[in-house]
């Protein structure tokens, strides 16, 4: 996302939901919503609604439609079309909540939450069969980039240290706080089914070389059929959840399967 659309961290206030409306991707609402929507004198009566989850609720029913269509076309044997990697170029570094903080990043380790409760160094996530991928990374906003990716499948990482679960939730350092002195956390959540698919990737190289801090090192998240919102960067906790995890954009109006 961009720097602005980061330094939103609070739930849209009622006056921000107006602005909010104009600004969310068409991707994000049916047409029928929209004329539902201006057939009940329009986005002035919907900033009045009760919230629910951080939107007005008649915005949380149409995404929880959308979430239900995304759902039901979701396909874990379809694959995001591959490119040679002379295609690659670095994508825009979009999203820096849960980076604005310091970390250090040698002996990096993630911490496996929820079923089970294990702390994973990130050399022996390197241990597991890596992957490489040069796929489009989209962005919710429009723009698209051809980017090669390194890591393992989270699939893999899930049958060595994790358990059979619905959700698995992803999170940057849970503590970490930006300079501002407020909290710096990003949040993700993935169905087992999104989880599990080939080209969602635990990554640690982009372009041949390492991840960049701004491109979320040491681990970051890559799947290929989601919108770049859910690639969490520097991954520090994985949770094995039955109940859906918490959902850093879901919370502010966006799709939580995101897939495209």
């Amino acid at each position: 996302m961009s720097d602005n659309l980061s330094q939103r961290n609070a739930l849209l206030s009622p006056e921000a939901v107006e602005q909010e409306i104009r600004r969310l991707s068409r991707r994000s609402f049916t047409t029928a919503a929209v004329a539902a929507l201006a057939g009940a004198s329009g986005v002035g009566w919907l900033a009045t609604r009760p919230v629910d989850d951080g939107v007005p609720w008649p915005l949380r029913r149409i995404l929880e439609f959308n979430e239900q269509v995304a759902q039901a076309a979701f396909d874990a044997r379809r694959l995001a079309p591959e490119f040679a990697a002379s295609e690659a170029v670095e994508p825009r570094v979009n999203g820096r909540v849960g980076l604005m903080s310091p970390a250090a990043v040698n002996d990096w380790t993630v911490t496996v939450t929820g079923k089970v409760d294990r702390k994973i160094p990130l050399a022996a996530i390197k241990q597991l069969p890596s992957y490489e991928m040069t796929t489009e990374f989209k962005c919710v906003e429009g723009w698209s980039r051809i980017v090669s990716w390194k890591g393992v499948r989270v699939a893999d990482f899930l049958a060595k240290y994790g358990a059979p679960s619905t959700y698995v939730g992803l999170s940057t350092p849970p503590d970490a706080v930006a300079p501002d002195g407020q909290p710096d956390r990003y949040v993700v959540g993935l169905d087992r089914p999104s989880a599990m698919h080939p080209q969602t990737l635990l990554c640690y190289e982009m372009n041949g070389a390492p991840l960049t801090h701004g491109h979320g090192a040491p681990l970051r998240l890559v799947s290929s059929v989601k919108y770049g919102y859910k690639s969490i960067k520097r991954i520090s906790v994985i949770e094995i959840a039955e109940q859906r995890p918490a959902d850093y954009w879901a919370q502010r109006g966006y799709d939580w399967y995101a897939g495209h």
